[in-house]
């Protein structure tokens, strides 16, 4: 009997993995949710309507979590979910058996019962799946990896969430929509920064007004990633691959996620269409030369990514959006997060501020005034003794405990699937552009037209 279920196990992984990654990250794909007749291949839209109403699932007492890829990123997860009351980690995933007893150790010296592990290869998260009971299914993967395990996930009957990006392509993206509306399940991207204090505040400001109409946004990622891209661990193995091939903005959602809230994107408000162009490929080639010694491969590696990024976003109701990546040249780190409306600015990097009426005429103030006055509800009320210690300056705490939150109580989450795949598809969207000579390219409405109807995102004041 047992060779039998596992065969039959062995089947249903065989099918799910035909729903694998997208192709030009390594995995091929040979069917999708959706029937073809039902995809336009011209536009990539869907035929048939978004559901009325978010999704607002069962409220769930104690939330029973499985990790899936727990390097970096994912033992930050765990840490932070140690400290989030109404969680029980139950599983853990990842290809390297020491991260994953690692992972159980923490549990154990916590007070905990040690959660299953999870071993045996690449897809092992699949029996996951299938196996344990769990509400929910958190991966930090490299991103080829984020899809199948999202859509693992759903098809077992789990909420999903993952680490940014949800996926890589426009094709990805409407398979995450797709399997959260059939299974009727959350499918979260992690998006930490549209939880950071300065862009919260901006977002609480837009709310209240102070910045009058949001005309235009500049956001971004400059990062300097080049000893992370040569590293022989962590990111090093799979992030410098994407540039061999891919020429566009690879790493969009930090910047665009906090904008794209302060503009109602998907809540009132959608993209309408983007142009992109990128700079000279030199940053990795010249860093390697400088950094390795004659005859190491990696001198002879050639590079598609342009080393700058820019790209002009125009929403549907006329306002502008510049977007930037940099992740191959010195530099100090920046998302620029800048706000602009009719009556006020904020700017980032540093913060800054000018309220006509308020400031003083053509002269930025500090913003610590604002913050006193203006701080988000979410950062007004964080456990700062729980948040120590935790990434980013403690908005990855607040980012897990407010998901937490929304699953006990049975709310739509504050991202959506909707916002993973709008803000996802930016990276195909921009290769797109900057492949035909920076032309305009289209979004696609994930949402089939629902946009027009759903509610603003509210000021959230509890986590």
């Amino acid at each position: 009997m047992k060779k039998q279920k596992d065969a039959a196990n062995d089947i249903d992984r065989r099918e799910f993995l035909k729903m694998g990654a997208a192709a030009g990250v390594g995995l091929a794909m040979s069917t999708t949710l959706a029937a073809k007749e039902d995809k336009d291949s011209a536009s990539g839209t869907r035929k048939g309507p978004a559901p009325q109403h978010l999704l607002a699932a069962t409220p769930i007492e104690t939330v029973r979590v499985g990790f899936v890829g727990v390097g970096g990123m994912g033992s930050a997860h765990v840490r932070n979910y140690l400290k989030i009351d109404g969680v029980e980690i139950k599983a853990v995933c990842d290809i390297v058996e020491d991260k994953v007893k690692r992972i159980q150790d923490w549990c154990v010296e916590d007070g905990r019962p040690k959660p299953k592990g999870y071993s045996r290869g690449e897809y092992d998260f699949v029996r996951m799946c299938e196996e344990e009971d769990l509400d929910l299914v958190m991966t930090a993967t490299p991103w080829k990896w984020h899809v199948p395990v999202c859509l693992a996930a759903m098809k077992n009957g789990k909420h999903a969430a993952t680490e940014v990006p949800a996926a890589v392509t426009i094709e990805e993206s409407w398979q995450l929509v797709e399997a959260a509306e059939k299974y009727q399940k959350h499918c979260v991207m992690m998006e930490n920064c549209n939880y950071g204090r300065s862009e919260m505040l901006v977002f609480n400001l837009t709310r209240k007004g102070l910045l009058g109409e949001i005309i235009h946004a500049e956001c971004g990622y400059l990062h300097d990633l080049r000893a992370i891209k040569f590293s022989p661990e962590g990111e090093g193995l799979w992030r410098r691959d994407h540039s061999w091939t891919r020429n566009g903005n690879l790493y969009p959602t930090h910047g665009l996620g906090p904008v794209a809230q302060c503009m109602d994107i998907n809540r009132g408000n959608q993209f309408d269409y983007l142009v992109s162009m990128s700079s000279n490929s030199r940053g990795l080639q010249l860093y390697a030369q400088n950094n390795f010694p004659e005859g190491a491969s990696q001198r002879k590696e050639a590079f598609q990514l342009g080393d700058v990024n820019v790209s002009l976003l125009k929403t549907v109701h006329g306002q502008t959006i510049f977007l930037s990546h940099d992740t191959n040249l010195p530099r100090p780190y920046s998302r620029i997060n800048m706000v602009q409306g009719t009556k006020g600015i904020f700017q980032g990097y540093p913060d800054r501020i000018h309220i006509e009426g308020r400031s003083p005429d053509h002269r930025w103030e500090d913003p610590k005034a604002y913050f006193e006055e203006f701080d988000h509800p979410l950062w007004k009320q964080l456990d700062r003794a729980k948040a120590e210690g935790a990434p980013h300056g403690g908005m990855d705490f607040l980012e897990d405990q407010r998901l937490i939150y929304c699953l006990r109580n049975g709310l739509p989450t504050d991202m959506n699937v909707y916002d993973a795949a709008a803000l996802s598809c930016v990276s195909e969207l921009t290769e797109q552009s900057v492949a035909n000579g920076s032309q305009p390219v289209k979004f696609p409405d994930f949402t089939r037209g629902r946009w027009k109807e759903w509610p603003q995102l509210e000021i959230a004041d509890k986590a």
